[in-house]
Protein backbone atom coordinates (compact mmCIF):
# COMPACT_ATOMS: atom_id res chain seq x y z
CA UNK A 1 0.00 0.00 0.00
CA UNK A 2 1.49 3.17 -0.98
CA UNK A 3 1.55 6.12 1.57
CA UNK A 4 -0.38 8.54 -0.46
CA UNK A 5 -3.01 6.16 0.44
CA UNK A 6 -2.23 5.81 4.14
CA UNK A 7 -1.60 9.31 5.15
CA UNK A 8 -6.22 9.87 4.37
CA UNK A 9 -6.56 7.00 5.83
CA UNK A 10 -4.65 8.14 9.21
CA UNK A 11 -6.08 11.33 9.12
CA UNK A 12 -9.59 9.77 8.93
CA UNK A 13 -8.88 7.86 11.87
CA UNK A 14 -7.44 10.62 14.02
CA UNK A 15 -10.01 12.85 13.27
CA UNK A 16 -12.49 10.31 14.46
CA UNK A 17 -10.60 9.58 17.83
CA UNK A 18 -10.93 13.09 18.44
CA UNK A 19 -14.36 13.81 17.27
CA UNK A 20 -15.83 10.54 20.05
CA UNK A 21 -13.11 12.45 22.79
CA UNK A 22 -15.39 15.60 22.15
CA UNK A 23 -18.83 13.62 21.78
CA UNK A 24 -17.48 12.19 25.39
CA UNK A 25 -16.73 15.07 26.98
CA UNK A 26 -19.96 16.67 26.27
CA UNK A 27 -22.47 14.29 26.10
CA UNK A 28 -25.00 14.64 29.39
CA UNK A 29 -24.53 12.48 32.07
CA UNK A 30 -26.92 10.94 33.80
CA UNK A 31 -27.23 12.48 37.22
CA UNK A 32 -27.64 9.97 40.41
CA UNK A 33 -30.75 9.91 42.10
CA UNK A 34 -32.46 8.12 45.44
CA UNK A 35 -35.78 6.76 44.23
CA UNK A 36 -39.32 5.34 46.12
CA UNK A 37 -42.35 3.55 44.63
CA UNK A 38 -45.42 5.01 45.11
CA UNK A 39 -47.53 2.64 46.70
CA UNK A 40 -50.80 1.92 48.40
CA UNK A 41 -51.30 0.49 51.38
CA UNK A 42 -52.08 1.81 54.84
CA UNK A 43 -51.27 5.05 56.48
CA UNK A 44 -52.30 7.01 59.54
CA UNK A 45 -51.59 10.52 60.81
CA UNK A 46 -50.64 10.62 64.27
CA UNK A 47 -50.75 13.23 67.05
CA UNK A 48 -47.17 12.51 68.90
CA UNK A 49 -46.27 14.38 72.51
CA UNK A 50 -44.42 12.87 76.04
CA UNK A 51 -46.19 11.71 77.94
CA UNK A 52 -46.26 10.19 82.24
CA UNK A 53 -47.05 6.90 83.20
CA UNK A 54 -48.94 6.77 86.75
CA UNK A 55 -50.62 5.17 88.93
CA UNK A 56 -54.71 5.07 88.61
CA UNK A 57 -55.05 5.29 92.07
CA UNK A 58 -52.17 7.01 94.31
CA UNK A 59 -53.08 7.27 98.30
CA UNK A 60 -51.15 10.58 99.99
CA UNK A 61 -50.76 9.41 103.73
CA UNK A 62 -51.18 12.80 105.86
CA UNK A 63 -50.15 13.49 109.33
CA UNK A 64 -53.78 14.11 110.94
CA UNK A 65 -52.07 15.54 113.80
CA UNK A 66 -48.65 17.61 114.87
CA UNK A 67 -46.17 14.97 116.60
CA UNK A 68 -42.92 13.63 116.50
CA UNK A 69 -42.62 10.70 113.66
CA UNK A 70 -40.59 8.22 114.19
CA UNK A 71 -38.15 6.75 111.79
CA UNK A 72 -40.19 5.09 108.80
CA UNK A 73 -39.53 0.99 108.65
CA UNK A 74 -40.31 0.91 104.95
CA UNK A 75 -38.59 1.76 101.54
CA UNK A 76 -39.42 2.94 98.28
CA UNK A 77 -40.91 0.09 96.58
CA UNK A 78 -41.95 -2.23 99.48
CA UNK A 79 -45.17 -3.56 99.40
CA UNK A 80 -48.04 -3.08 101.85
CA UNK A 81 -51.18 -4.65 102.98
CA UNK A 82 -54.29 -2.95 103.83
CA UNK A 83 -55.01 -2.02 107.49
CA UNK A 84 -52.07 -4.40 108.59
CA UNK A 85 -48.58 -2.49 107.11
CA UNK A 86 -47.85 0.48 109.41
CA UNK A 87 -46.60 3.39 107.16
CA UNK A 88 -46.25 6.01 109.88
CA UNK A 89 -45.93 6.11 113.61
CA UNK A 90 -46.58 9.98 115.38
CA UNK A 91 -45.52 9.96 118.97
CA UNK A 92 -46.32 13.40 121.20
CA UNK A 93 -44.47 16.08 120.34
CA UNK A 94 -41.33 16.82 123.05
CA UNK A 95 -41.94 19.93 125.83
CA UNK A 96 -40.05 22.78 124.80
CA UNK A 97 -36.53 23.74 126.23
CA UNK A 98 -36.98 26.58 130.11
CA UNK A 99 -34.69 29.39 130.85
CA UNK A 100 -33.63 29.04 134.31
CA UNK A 101 -35.85 31.50 135.38
CA UNK A 102 -39.29 29.74 134.21
CA UNK A 103 -37.60 26.50 135.64
CA UNK A 104 -37.09 28.09 139.08
CA UNK A 105 -40.67 29.29 138.44
CA UNK A 106 -42.09 25.85 137.90
CA UNK A 107 -40.02 24.38 140.57
CA UNK A 108 -41.48 26.68 142.95
CA UNK A 109 -45.37 26.15 141.67
CA UNK A 110 -44.41 22.42 142.32
CA UNK A 111 -43.40 22.47 145.67
CA UNK A 112 -46.46 24.80 147.00
CA UNK A 113 -48.40 22.17 144.78
CA UNK A 114 -46.57 19.97 147.27
CA UNK A 115 -47.21 21.80 150.35
CA UNK A 116 -51.06 21.86 149.07
CA UNK A 117 -51.56 18.48 149.32
CA UNK A 118 -49.68 18.47 152.76
CA UNK A 119 -52.54 20.83 154.05
CA UNK A 120 -55.41 19.32 152.08
CA UNK A 121 -54.41 15.57 153.69
CA UNK A 122 -54.80 17.00 157.05
CA UNK A 123 -58.04 18.79 156.85
CA UNK A 124 -58.85 15.58 155.50
CA UNK A 125 -57.58 13.86 158.43
CA UNK A 126 -59.01 16.71 160.59
CA UNK A 127 -62.66 16.01 159.27
CA UNK A 128 -62.43 12.34 159.53
CA UNK A 129 -61.96 13.19 163.23
CA UNK A 130 -64.66 15.42 163.95
CA UNK A 131 -66.96 12.64 161.73
CA UNK A 132 -65.46 9.86 164.21
CA UNK A 133 -66.34 12.08 167.36
CA UNK A 134 -69.89 13.30 165.64
CA UNK A 135 -70.66 9.54 165.21
CA UNK A 136 -70.16 8.66 169.06
CA UNK A 137 -72.23 11.47 170.30
CA UNK A 138 -75.00 10.01 167.91
CA UNK A 139 -74.77 7.04 169.55
CA UNK A 140 -74.66 8.30 172.57
CA UNK A 141 -77.80 10.21 172.05
CA UNK A 142 -79.63 7.10 170.73
CA UNK A 143 -79.23 5.36 173.83
CA UNK A 144 -80.44 8.58 175.86
CA UNK A 145 -83.41 8.81 173.91
CA UNK A 146 -84.40 4.59 175.02
CA UNK A 147 -85.05 6.29 178.57
CA UNK A 148 -86.22 9.45 177.51
CA UNK A 149 -83.33 11.32 178.85
CA UNK A 150 -82.70 13.71 175.72
CA UNK A 151 -85.06 14.71 173.74
CA UNK A 152 -85.89 14.43 170.25
CA UNK A 153 -84.93 17.41 169.25
CA UNK A 154 -81.47 16.73 170.83
CA UNK A 155 -81.32 13.45 169.07
CA UNK A 156 -82.40 14.95 165.57
CA UNK A 157 -79.57 17.40 165.59
CA UNK A 158 -76.68 14.74 166.49
CA UNK A 159 -77.93 12.81 163.55
CA UNK A 160 -77.76 16.01 161.11
CA UNK A 161 -74.36 16.33 162.75
CA UNK A 162 -72.99 13.02 161.66
CA UNK A 163 -74.41 14.12 158.08
CA UNK A 164 -72.50 17.53 158.13
CA UNK A 165 -69.76 16.02 159.17
CA UNK A 166 -69.77 13.37 156.23
CA UNK A 167 -69.87 15.96 153.95
CA UNK A 168 -67.23 17.36 155.10
CA UNK A 169 -64.95 14.48 154.98
CA UNK A 170 -66.19 14.12 151.35
CA UNK A 171 -65.35 17.66 150.33
CA UNK A 172 -61.86 17.19 152.17
CA UNK A 173 -61.35 13.69 149.76
CA UNK A 174 -62.07 15.49 146.69
CA UNK A 175 -59.98 18.51 147.41
CA UNK A 176 -57.00 16.27 148.52
CA UNK A 177 -57.90 14.53 144.89
CA UNK A 178 -57.76 18.38 143.32
CA UNK A 179 -54.21 19.65 145.16
CA UNK A 180 -51.99 16.12 143.79
CA UNK A 181 -54.01 16.27 140.33
CA UNK A 182 -52.41 20.32 140.54
CA UNK A 183 -49.18 19.08 141.18
CA UNK A 184 -48.93 16.75 138.71
CA UNK A 185 -49.22 19.31 136.79
CA UNK A 186 -46.95 21.66 138.30
CA UNK A 187 -44.49 18.30 138.04
CA UNK A 188 -45.18 18.08 134.59
CA UNK A 189 -44.08 21.08 133.72
CA UNK A 190 -40.88 20.76 135.09
CA UNK A 191 -40.38 18.08 132.05
CA UNK A 192 -37.73 18.61 129.55
CA UNK A 193 -37.03 17.63 126.28
CA UNK A 194 -35.72 13.66 127.29
CA UNK A 195 -37.33 13.40 129.98
CA UNK A 196 -39.37 10.35 130.66
CA UNK A 197 -39.99 9.81 134.63
CA UNK A 198 -40.76 12.94 136.13
CA UNK A 199 -44.39 11.94 135.83
CA UNK A 200 -45.44 8.34 137.28
CA UNK A 201 -47.64 5.91 134.94
CA UNK A 202 -46.89 8.37 132.06
CA UNK A 203 -49.34 7.07 129.01
CA UNK A 204 -46.56 7.68 126.36
CA UNK A 205 -49.18 6.29 123.45
CA UNK A 206 -49.18 7.10 119.67
CA UNK A 207 -50.80 7.01 116.51
CA UNK A 208 -50.21 4.64 113.83
CA UNK A 209 -51.27 5.15 110.48
CA UNK A 210 -51.90 2.16 108.44
CA UNK A 211 -52.04 1.29 104.67
CA UNK A 212 -55.59 1.76 103.06
CA UNK A 213 -54.93 -0.66 100.34
CA UNK A 214 -52.93 -3.33 99.25
CA UNK A 215 -49.93 -2.13 96.70
CA UNK A 216 -46.36 -0.34 97.34
CA UNK A 217 -44.33 1.96 98.74
CA UNK A 218 -43.88 4.96 95.64
CA UNK A 219 -42.48 7.66 97.29
CA UNK A 220 -41.53 8.26 101.34
CA UNK A 221 -42.01 12.17 101.99
CA UNK A 222 -40.69 11.81 105.45
CA UNK A 223 -37.78 8.89 106.38
CA UNK A 224 -36.49 9.83 109.20
CA UNK A 225 -37.48 10.50 113.04
CA UNK A 226 -38.66 14.61 113.07
CA UNK A 227 -41.74 16.67 114.28
CA UNK A 228 -44.13 17.49 111.35
CA UNK A 229 -47.04 19.56 111.60
CA UNK A 230 -50.38 18.47 110.99
CA UNK A 231 -51.20 17.63 107.45
CA UNK A 232 -47.56 17.13 106.21
CA UNK A 233 -47.25 14.63 103.59
CA UNK A 234 -45.88 11.24 104.46
CA UNK A 235 -45.71 9.11 102.13
CA UNK A 236 -48.08 7.65 98.81
CA UNK A 237 -49.08 4.49 97.99
CA UNK A 238 -50.42 2.79 94.99
CA UNK A 239 -50.78 -0.62 92.65
CA UNK A 240 -47.82 -0.24 90.01
CA UNK A 241 -49.77 -2.59 88.24
CA UNK A 242 -52.57 -0.36 87.53
CA UNK A 243 -51.16 2.37 85.23
CA UNK A 244 -52.46 5.04 83.09
CA UNK A 245 -50.35 7.24 80.85
CA UNK A 246 -50.94 11.51 81.47
CA UNK A 247 -50.13 13.55 78.01
CA UNK A 248 -50.52 17.05 77.69
CA UNK A 249 -52.01 18.39 73.81
CA UNK A 250 -52.42 21.22 72.08
CA UNK A 251 -55.87 22.75 72.97
CA UNK A 252 -56.03 22.61 69.03
CA UNK A 253 -55.61 18.87 68.54
CA UNK A 254 -57.11 17.77 71.57
CA UNK A 255 -60.51 19.10 70.26
CA UNK A 256 -60.10 17.03 67.47
CA UNK A 257 -60.01 13.69 69.68
CA UNK A 258 -62.92 11.68 70.77
CA UNK A 259 -63.02 8.95 74.12
CA UNK A 260 -62.04 5.41 72.47
CA UNK A 261 -59.26 6.63 69.39
CA UNK A 262 -56.38 4.40 69.54
CA UNK A 263 -52.88 5.43 70.70
CA UNK A 264 -49.00 3.72 70.80
CA UNK A 265 -47.04 4.08 73.88
CA UNK A 266 -43.35 3.84 73.29
CA UNK A 267 -39.96 5.09 74.11
CA UNK A 268 -39.76 3.87 77.65
CA UNK A 269 -37.43 1.33 76.75
CA UNK A 270 -39.16 -1.31 75.60
CA UNK A 271 -42.06 -2.40 73.01
CA UNK A 272 -44.88 -0.38 72.10
CA UNK A 273 -47.57 -0.85 73.56
CA UNK A 274 -51.02 -0.20 72.58
CA UNK A 275 -53.46 2.19 74.85
CA UNK A 276 -56.71 3.83 73.93
CA UNK A 277 -57.88 7.89 74.71
CA UNK A 278 -60.07 7.03 77.76
CA UNK A 279 -60.92 11.00 78.71
CA UNK A 280 -59.87 14.77 77.66
CA UNK A 281 -59.53 16.80 80.91
CA UNK A 282 -62.69 19.29 80.43
CA UNK A 283 -60.35 22.63 81.51
CA UNK A 284 -56.75 23.64 80.12
CA UNK A 285 -53.90 25.31 81.18
CA UNK A 286 -50.97 27.67 79.91
CA UNK A 287 -47.47 25.98 79.22
CA UNK A 288 -44.38 27.67 78.05
CA UNK A 289 -42.97 25.96 75.37
CA UNK A 290 -39.04 25.92 74.75
CA UNK A 291 -39.19 28.78 72.07
CA UNK A 292 -41.13 30.65 74.97
CA UNK A 293 -44.29 30.87 74.05
CA UNK A 294 -47.26 30.35 75.75
CA UNK A 295 -49.56 27.74 74.63
CA UNK A 296 -52.99 26.28 76.00
CA UNK A 297 -52.70 22.64 76.58
CA UNK A 298 -55.17 20.17 78.03
CA UNK A 299 -54.55 16.76 79.68
CA UNK A 300 -55.48 13.43 77.94
CA UNK A 301 -55.21 10.23 79.76
CA UNK A 302 -54.73 7.13 78.23
CA UNK A 303 -55.49 3.30 79.21
CA UNK A 304 -52.65 0.87 79.06
CA UNK A 305 -53.80 -2.45 76.70
CA UNK A 306 -51.81 -4.70 78.54
CA UNK A 307 -49.83 -4.88 81.86
CA UNK A 308 -46.06 -4.11 81.73
CA UNK A 309 -43.86 -4.66 84.60
CA UNK A 310 -40.84 -2.95 83.97
CA UNK A 311 -42.95 -0.19 83.57
CA UNK A 312 -43.42 1.87 87.09
CA UNK A 313 -45.10 5.31 88.44
CA UNK A 314 -43.89 8.40 86.55
CA UNK A 315 -42.06 7.02 83.33
CA UNK A 316 -41.70 9.12 80.86
CA UNK A 317 -42.99 7.61 77.33
CA UNK A 318 -43.75 9.32 73.60
CA UNK A 319 -47.66 8.44 72.78
CA UNK A 320 -48.53 8.87 69.47
CA UNK A 321 -52.42 8.83 69.18
CA UNK A 322 -54.45 7.97 65.89
CA UNK A 323 -56.13 11.32 64.06
CA UNK A 324 -56.80 9.29 60.67
CA UNK A 325 -55.91 6.15 59.71
CA UNK A 326 -56.77 4.74 55.73
CA UNK A 327 -55.81 1.11 54.95
CA UNK A 328 -55.76 1.49 50.97
CA UNK A 329 -53.85 4.64 50.98
CA UNK A 330 -52.01 5.81 47.83
CA UNK A 331 -48.39 6.96 49.47
CA UNK A 332 -45.55 8.09 48.53
CA UNK A 333 -43.06 9.28 50.66
CA UNK A 334 -42.99 12.66 52.11
CA UNK A 335 -38.93 13.44 51.18
CA UNK A 336 -40.54 13.38 47.18
CA UNK A 337 -42.59 16.51 47.42
CA UNK A 338 -41.57 19.80 47.43
CA UNK A 339 -43.11 23.15 46.81
CA UNK A 340 -43.77 24.35 43.51
CA UNK A 341 -45.46 27.96 44.26
CA UNK A 342 -48.70 27.22 46.06
CA UNK A 343 -48.85 23.45 45.03
CA UNK A 344 -46.95 20.28 45.44
CA UNK A 345 -45.08 18.84 42.94
CA UNK A 346 -43.09 15.50 42.94
CA UNK A 347 -40.28 14.48 39.95
CA UNK A 348 -41.80 10.89 38.24
CA UNK A 349 -38.64 9.19 36.65
CA UNK A 350 -40.37 7.84 32.97
CA UNK A 351 -37.71 6.75 29.87
CA UNK A 352 -34.66 7.47 32.40
CA UNK A 353 -35.89 11.40 32.85
CA UNK A 354 -37.49 13.58 35.78
CA UNK A 355 -40.72 14.80 34.88
CA UNK A 356 -42.65 17.16 37.19
CA UNK A 357 -45.86 16.21 38.56
CA UNK A 358 -48.17 18.85 40.25
CA UNK A 359 -49.61 16.71 43.01
CA UNK A 360 -52.62 16.77 45.11
CA UNK A 361 -52.12 16.18 49.15
CA UNK A 362 -54.41 14.97 51.49
CA UNK A 363 -53.35 13.57 54.54
CA UNK A 364 -49.32 13.88 55.66
CA UNK A 365 -47.42 12.53 58.49
CA UNK A 366 -44.03 12.22 60.02
CA UNK A 367 -43.05 9.61 56.92
CA UNK A 368 -45.27 9.66 54.09
CA UNK A 369 -48.38 11.69 52.28
CA UNK A 370 -51.84 10.37 51.04
CA UNK A 371 -51.67 11.22 46.63
CA UNK A 372 -55.16 11.96 45.67
CA UNK A 373 -54.60 12.86 42.21
CA UNK A 374 -50.92 13.43 39.83
CA UNK A 375 -49.25 10.18 40.70
CA UNK A 376 -50.02 6.58 39.57
CA UNK A 377 -49.66 3.61 41.76
CA UNK A 378 -46.74 1.59 41.20
CA UNK A 379 -45.04 4.94 39.83
CA UNK A 380 -41.36 5.62 40.65
CA UNK A 381 -40.33 8.96 42.02
CA UNK A 382 -37.27 10.67 43.29
CA UNK A 383 -36.66 11.61 46.84
CA UNK A 384 -34.17 14.28 48.26
CA UNK A 385 -33.99 15.93 44.77
CA UNK A 386 -31.63 17.96 44.88
CA UNK A 387 -31.13 21.83 42.81
CA UNK A 388 -29.33 19.99 39.94
CA UNK A 389 -32.97 17.68 39.26
CA UNK A 390 -35.63 19.79 36.53
CA UNK A 391 -37.96 18.87 34.07
CA UNK A 392 -36.26 16.17 31.92
CA UNK A 393 -33.11 16.29 33.40
CA UNK A 394 -31.68 12.52 32.32
CA UNK A 395 -31.52 10.43 35.70
CA UNK A 396 -30.45 7.56 36.86
CA UNK A 397 -31.32 5.48 40.24
CA UNK A 398 -28.15 5.17 43.09
CA UNK A 399 -28.17 1.54 43.96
Amino acid sequence: MSRSFLRPVLILLVVLAAGGALWWALRERPQGVETAVVTRGPMAVTIEEDGQTRVREVYRISSPIAGNVDRSLLEVGDPVKAHESVVATINPMPPPFMDERARAEARAQADAAGAAVGVAEAELEQARSSLELAISDFERAKRLATSQAISEAGLQKARIDVELKQALVTSAVAAVALRRSEMASANARLMQPGDRTLIEGEDRCCIRLNAPIDGVVLTLAVKSEQVIQAGALLAEIGDPSNLEVVVDLLSADAARLRPGTPAMVSGWGGEGIAATLRRIDPAGFTKVSALGIEEQRVNAVLDLARTEPALGHGFQVRVAIEIWRDEEALRIPVSALFREGSDWAAFAVADGRAARRIVEIGHLNNETAEVLDGLEEGETVIVFASDRIADGTLVEALE
